[in-house]
């Protein structure tokens, strides 16, 4: 009908508009980072005594052994640099830094690069260490490059709130890692491909335009331009986020659809049995003697993650299931001893938790401290609903 034509030409251009104008989900996108960083940092802090029998000098996946794999699967990995300890050692530790700075949101555009390299270097470099959610965390490291993850709960934040003025650390940091990334070009031996290298120059030159710009030209159409594109890559990652979230817990449905110990409810019964993933075995025991607990508990992990996809445009049966799959995780953590596969999948979920949720989270955290560190009133900005609620697909 020509009449509706107005209509639909409207909610384009409010689509097109906040799309371009909005960097969507700020909250959701500030908790995965968290979330993220903070399995990272715990996994290597943990394994921190075993770190040269993972990744370093004395593992079974020795140094030369790396590089001919590198060569073949053209992966990446500063680690290939050098085999010596020490080289090691400052890649371990620049990896700890990194994840601790980006789980505080300092600097973060810098950090979330350093933060990907460190755990593509890791990673690639023993491929036969870890578990699934090595995988999620790998995918992560590289969307969260690309998003605006430290709008809010972020030092960035902060600083930008109470010191607008120019940042003078940004350009040491930039330049610095300037000269990081000739030295790897130069010397060629990371692995890789040479559109890896070339996404690596084009992220430091987009950095140092945005920083020229906002110092000389701050109102300028080249800034105005320059974050249309910041909010375009924001939304387009965090929407592969979610699209990566779902497609992780379809596939897993599917899949156990199909098999026989899932169809007749007896697939949880087994994993309980085993020694090696019984880190409290009197309560592995005790659950799996449950025959109609061990039945339900297989379905409904299927028929949770099935659906789970299917149930985005319902807000209320989202937000259910939701939480369903995170208290799954949770004990998963505790029964099968995965505590990092429980956390990065958690923090991959958390993309999808309400946006209110969020906020009304963040002031009772700040509150909290507030009472505890310096035991006065709250500010009145920071009470219930004072903060701006940005409705997302993602809340």
């Amino acid at each position: 009908m020509p009449a509706a034509k107005p209509t639909a030409d409207r909610r384009v251009a409010r689509a097109v508009q906040r799309v371009t104008a909005t960097a969507l989900g700020p909250y959701q996108s500030a908790v995965v980072r968290i979330g993220f960083a903070a399995t990272w940092l715990l996994f290597l802090l943990y394994e921190l005594p075993n770190r040269h029998a993972l990744y370093g000098p004395d593992g079974p996946w020795s140094w030369d052994m790396g590089r001919e794999l590198i060569a073949e699967n053209n992966a990446f990995s500063v680690l290939l640099v050098s085999d010596s300890t020490l080289w090691f050692e400052v890649v371990y530790g620049v990896c700890v830094l990194s994840g601790l700075l980006m789980l505080l949101g300092w600097h973060t555009r810098a950090v979330s690069v350093v933060f990907m390299i460190g755990v593509l270097s890791l990673q690639n470099r023993s491929i036969f260490v870890g578990d699934g959610g090595d995988n999620v965390v790998h995918l992560m490291a590289i969307y969260l490059v690309l998003t605006r993850c430290a709008q809010v709960w972020s030092l960035d934040a902060r600083r930008a709130d109470r010191h607008p003025g120019p940042d003078r650390v940004g350009p040491v940091l930039w330049a610095v890692l300037g000269g990081l990334l000739s030295v790897g070009t130069l010397l060629g031996r990371v692995g890789g491909d040479t559109w890896l290298i070339v996404l690596f120059w084009l992220l430091w030159i987009s950095q140092g335009v945005w920083w020229a710009v906002n110092r000389y030209a701050p109102a300028s159409e080249p800034r105005t331009l320059l974050d249309v594109l910041a909010n375009l890559a924001h939304n387009a990652a965090l929407f592969v986020i979610m699209a990566e979230v779902c497609l992780i817990y379809a596939t897993a449905g599917w899949y156990k659809i199909q098999g026989s110990r899932w169809q007749d409810g007896t697939a949880l019964y087994y994993p309980l049995k085993l020694d090696y993933f019984a880190p409290w075995p009197e309560l592995s025991a005790l659950l799996a003697s449950g025959g109609v607990i061990v039945m339900l508990l297989t379905y409904g992990t299927v028929a949770v993650q099935v659906a789970f996809p299917f149930t985005l445009l319902r807000r209320r049966v989202k937000n259910v299931l939701l939480a369903v799959m995170m208290l799954e995780h949770a004990a998963i953590a505790v029964l099968l001893g995965l505590p990092f596969f429980s956390l990065a999948m958690i923090a991959a979920d958390a993309v999808f938790l309400p946006t209110a949720f969020l906020v009304n989270l963040g002031a009772l955290v700040v509150r909290r401290r507030n009472r505890l560190l310096a035991g006065r009133a709250v500010p009145s900005q920071l009470r219930r609903g004072s903060e701006e609620r940005h409705r997302t697909l993602v809340g």
